[in-house]
């Protein structure tokens, strides 16, 4: 789950992470109130989105007076804005945060996240903050410094010292740095996450570390143990049907293709959507019913792909295991009868009571296309596609 600025900055405060006061608004008048409340200007207004790139959309403003904070918020609530995150989707500006605005010595960037390749929870600082982390990493490499803490010693106050001497930080901002990295350790433990990013962290002219900017994003597999994370989703920031899909539990992604898949197993979904391209396809997402599918589920995976109107063709691959086959088939039957499939239906089962399943199909009177195998259904889909 993705988080916006002022939640996660509400996050870094809970745990010791020094932030610039800051209020959030939901209109101009509230922006302004938020303005005068922080004190003398000047001040920043940011739109909250679940995008970074907001600068370069016109989502940040320096604000020097009241009049500056009113226009500002106006211009930004109740828009759509797209920025180079945001994979060309424009999304709602419900909320502003007001900010003080210091004056920035120095911008810096520090991230944790988890390293699968070393299995740690890992550390990224450069001295290089408010830029794009991969144009650091790829034209000056020398400029990342990565930390690998050990699982059972932990992260050491020495370790964020050494990091900050290696960014050209004072004795006192090491200090500074390594209690930041320790309030983000345990954050990112206590609360599941997957990612932490401030970018920038900054020196501001009283030589003070102050997180500027974060970006959270926590593990979706442990929101049940989060019931504070869980009340902060914002859905309007999420695509419409992946939002229906988590709420039915159901293993969905929108995708810019023409070819709906319904597939049991992410990692054949994920094979499905392969061999789709490999003969000339697009897949217009990624769906996994799961191993414990049953006929509602498939009828109401039927009713997620048909809700785009991008999809000219179905291809749903199902390996029998510990899901039947005849099962899977009486639910494309019913979902074909009930939701009124306009568009050609592939269909390849194999596994547990498959032969009773393809009859199913063949005695249904449904225009449904039979494959042998994976290779066959996504030729057939994309043929009838182009037809």
């Amino acid at each position: 789950m993705n988080f916006h600025e002022y939640q996660a900055k509400q996050l870094f405060a809970d745990y010791g992470i020094p932030v610039p006061a800051g209020r959030v608004a939901s209109t101009a008048g509230e922006a302004v109130e938020a303005a005068q409340a922080l004190g003398d200007g000047p001040w920043m207004v940011k739109a909250q989105i679940h995008a970074g790139g907001r600068g370069k959309a016109g989502g940040v403003k320096f604000c020097k007076t009241l009049d500056d904070v009113k226009a500002a918020a106006a211009g930004m609530l109740g828009t759509k804005m797209a920025t180079y995150q945001s994979a060309g989707v424009a999304l709602p500006v419900n909320l502003v945060l007001v900010t003080t605005a210091g004056e920035i010595v120095k911008e810096l960037y520090l991230s944790v996240l988890v390293d699968r390749g070393t299995r740690s929870i890992t550390y990224i600082a450069s001295s290089e903050g408010g830029v794009d982390i991969e144009q650091v990493a790829a034209e000056t490499p020398e400029k990342i410094q990565t930390l690998n803490v050990d699982f059972v010693e932990g992260l050491q106050p020495y370790q964020g010292r050494e990091i900050g001497f290696k960014l050209g930080l004072s004795a006192k901002q090491a200090n500074q740095l390594a209690s930041i990295m320790g309030g983000l350790y345990r954050l990112f433990n206590d609360k599941d996450l997957s990612l932490v990013e401030l970018n920038p962290l900054a020196i501001l002219d009283d030589q003070n570390l102050y997180a500027l900017d974060g970006k959270v994003n926590s593990d979706d597999n442990a929101t049940f143990r989060h019931k504070d994370l869980a009340a902060m989703r914002d859905k309007s920031q999420e695509d419409e049907t992946e939002v229906l899909a988590s709420e039915l539990d159901i293993n969905y992604v929108t995708m810019d293709g023409n070819i709906g898949c319904m597939v049991n197993g992410a990692g054949l979904a994920m094979a499905t959507m392969d061999v789709i391209k490999l003969n000339g396809g697009e897949p217009a997402n990624f769906l996994d019913v799961g191993g414990g599918a049953n006929k509602q589920r498939v009828i109401e995976a039927f009713k997620l792909i048909l809700s785009s109107d991008k999809v000219e063709g179905i291809f749903v691959n199902i390996f029998g295991g510990i899901v039947r086959c005849d099962m899977i088939a009486d639910g494309i039957i019913e979902a074909v009868k009930e939701v009124g499939v306009k568009v050609p239906v592939v269909v390849r089962l194999e596994g547990t009571n498959v032969e009773e399943g393809k009859k199913l199909l063949r005695e249904s009177g449904m225009a449904i296309i039979p494959a042998d195998d994976i290779n066959d259904g996504a030729k057939k889909v994309v043929a009838a596609v182009a037809a």
